[in-house]
Order: structure tokens, then C-alpha cells, then sequence
């Protein structure tokens, strides 16, 4: 792994520790406003909604002209955003401010997986590892965010800025390497774009976004009523849920590696139906076994999707990221809403358990997809 690679994961780590902490957030809210199911599951809407257009967007920009100084900025958009949340006691002011949260997480991925890409010189095991840095920075939100709450309350979100700010400084070495170094296009190269194939793909990602959503907001309560142990146990289903992606995501290249990338889509998908089945169903401690076997399915394919997204869409690199990492993946959180109506009406485990069935749904969506030809090299503009 180069440097630069590692300087970018490290800056994605940063980055996505706010994805994680917006579901992180969620007990808190819980417990400390009142808020409902249905109203706590749109705070997660609200860091989704406008990420799912944004992100796009984004993607469409960095195809036309690179923008590398979105990453530094991007990241601290999103850290200021969750780090105001929590000192506001207005939901109107709490959904701004993690909206605002959204838009730099949405700004910071098109870019930074096209940066990637071209420093990576198009290798799938470069985009593995800068993949692994956004699960660990999943994995680490649950610690951070209970461990600042927990002191004092969510008055003390501001000090949720500091990983922002260590991303913003890790992505600078990688920036000054670009400069001058790549073409206002970014790099992207040549072939025939496989719309059909790509929206397919999409297609799967949206089934897995609605599923890891759905849980990721969730599962701390969904832990604790379980297992019958309190805000610790909450946060540890969720560290389980977040960490056994870097599992996940480092187990996905091996497989590829013996296999092809669609193949390892098809069965990791079935998996996933048996591991949030025992999540939703089994009781006791047993359950955060489950937790941590359904994440490492669900982030199996991650990285994955990601490059093949791309190899569908070789003309347009950073629209390719920006739909894969952000709309699809956003998608999933317009499913959140639902799942807190249902569950303010019967019972949390009874809304938690049609995800079981949602991934075998991506079962024919994948199986007609085939593996895309090499694309052409980018290692011209790294």
C-alpha cells in the first residue's frame, strides 16, 4: 500500500466517522429529547435526503474538472455539522445542522474515490484499502460519540469536530502530489460505458443501503431490548455492526481475487438473509454474533461495487462513485422513517424483520450482471 493510499484512507476514516455518528446519535436524541422512533429516524433522514442529491452532483462535477480541494473542505463541512447538532434544542436546528453534515460527507466521496483511483493507478486491492478506512472510521463513531456523550451529554458534541479536522490535514500531502501532476478530467479513462450493467448494479446497492440503514439506526436499541443491558450494550452492537466491516470489506478482495467481483455479489447477498435473520431473532448475547456476521456480509461487496460501478462507467469515473457511494447507499435511509412508523406501532423487532428478506430481492439483480473488461490504465495521471 503507498502512502498516498494510506494518507487518503486514513482521511475517509475521518470522514465517515459522521456517517456513523448521526445513527450513533440516535439513543442520545432518545433519551435525552423524547423523540419517538419515527422522529429519531428522521435525523438519519436528514443526513441521507440531501446526500442522496448531492453526492451525484458532485460526481458529475469531478468528471468535468478535477477538484481535489473538496476533500479538505468537504471533511470539515461534515464534522461542524454533527458537532452543532448537539447544541441545538430545536429538531428543525438539529436536522440543518446534520443535513449540513450530509452535504460535506456527499461533497468528500465522488472526489476522493476518483482521487483513489488515480494514485491507486487503478488497482482494485488500492481501492479495497481506502475503502477499509471508511469502515473503520464507521467502527470507531459508536466509541467516539458514546464516549463524548456519555461524559456530558450532548453538549459536548462540539468535541466531535477534532476527526474533521486530523482528515482535512491527512488529505494535504496527498493534494500537493496531484498538483500539476493530472489532467482537468481527472484522469478518466477510455472505454464504453455499460449503462444497463450499472443500473443494475445500482439496483443491488440500494438493497443493501435500505438493509445496513436500517439496522445502523437501530440496532442500539434494538441490542439493548434483547439482551436486556443498557447504553454500553447498545453501543457495542454497533461497534460490532460498524467494525465487522473492515472484516467484511479486507475478506471481499481476497474472494475477488480467487473468484471475480460478481460472484462474490451473488453469494455474499444470500448470506446476508441468514446473518439479519439471527440479528432480528435471536436472543440474549448470542445476537452480537449475528450483528457482527451480518456486517461482514454487507460489507463483503463494498468495495467491490465500487470499482465495478466505475468499470461500468469508464467515461465517467466520479458520477459512477457519486451514484454508488451516495444515492444508492442514501436511498437506504429513506427506509429508516418507515421502519420507526412501524415499530411506534408494534414492536421494533417486528419493523427489523422484513430486512431479512430484502437482500435475496438483489439475488436476480446480480445474477445476469458479468464481469466488465480491464479498463484502460489511469496510471498516465497519477
Amino acid at each position: 500500500m503507498s502512502r498516498k493510499i494510506l494518507l487518503l484512507s486514513l482521511s475517509h476514516a475521518c470522514v465517515d466517522v459522521y456517517q456513523g455518528a448521526v445513527a450513533a446519535l440516535v439513543p442520545f436524541f432518545i433519551a435525552e429529547r423524547a423523540y419517538g422512533y419515527a422522529t429519531a429516524s428522521g435525523v438519519v433522514l436528514a443526513a441521507s435526503l440531501l446526500s442522496s442529491v448531492a453526492q451525484p452532483l458532485f460526481g458529475v462535477l469531478t468528471d468535468r474538472r478535477a477538484m481535489p480541494w473538496l476533500l479538505p473542505v468537504s471533511t470539515v463541512l461534515g464534522g461542524v455539522g454533527i458537532a452543532l447538532s448537539g447544541l441545538v434544542d430545536s429538531y428543525a436546528a438539529t436536522l440543518v445542522f446534520v443535513a449540513l453534515s450530509g452535504i460535506g460527507v456527499a461533497a468528500y466521496h465522488p472526489e476522493s474515490a476518483r482521487v483513489a483511483r488515480v494514485v491507486g493507478r487503478g488497482r482494485h486491492a488500492a481501492m479495497g484499502w481506502f475503502s477499509l478506512g471508511g469502515n473503520l472510521g464507521f467502527a470507531a463513531a459508536p466509541v467516539l460519540v458514546t464516549a463524548v456523550v456519555t461524559a456530558g451529554g450532548l453538549t459536548l458534541t462540539p468535541l466531535l469536530v477534532l476527526p474533521a479536522l486530523v482528515g482535512a490535514v491527512l488529505c494535504l500531502p496527498v493534494l500537493r502530489a496531484l498538483e500539476g501532476r493530472e489532467p482537468s478530467t481527472g484522469g478518466r479513462p477510455r472505454g464504453c460505458d455499460d449503462v444497463a450493467s450499472f443500473l443494475r448494479l445500482s439496483a443491488a446497492v440500494v438493497c443493501r443501503s435500505v438493509v445496513f440503514t436500517g439496522l445502523s439506526t437501530f440496532i442500539a436499541v434494538h441490542a439493548r431490548q434483547r439482551t436486556g443491558g443498557g447504553v454500553a450494550a447498545g453501543g457495542f452492537a454497533l461497534l460490532l455492526l460498524y467494525l465487522g466491516g473492515a472484516v467484511g470489506t479486507v475478506v471481499g478482495g481476497r474472494l475477488a481475487d480467487r473468484w471475480d467481483r460478481v460472484t462474490v455479489l451473488r453469494w455474499s447477498s444470500l448470506a446476508t438473509v441468514v446473518a439479519v435473520a439471527g440479528v432480528v431473532f435471536v436472543p440474549g448475547p448470542a445476537l452480537y454474533g449475528f450483528v457482527a456476521l451480518a456486517s461482514a456480509c454487507l460489507y463483503v461487496p463494498f468495495s467491490l461495487q465500487v470499482t465495478l460501478a466505475q468499470d461500468y462507467l469508464p467515461t465517467c469515473v466520479g458520477t459512477a462513485s457519486g451514484v454508488t457511494l451516495g444515492l444508492t447507499v442514501s436511498i437506504g435511509g429513506l427506509a429508516s422513517p418507515l421502519i420507526g412508523t412501524v415499530a411506534d406501532h408494534t414492536t421494533l423487532q417486528t419493523a427489523l424483520a422484513p430486512l431479512a428478506l430484502v437482500p435475496a430481492l438483489s439475488w436476480p439483480v446480480v445474477r445476469g450482471l458479468r464481469e466488465p473488461g480491464p479498463p484502460a490504465t489511469v496510471r498516465h495521471a497519477a
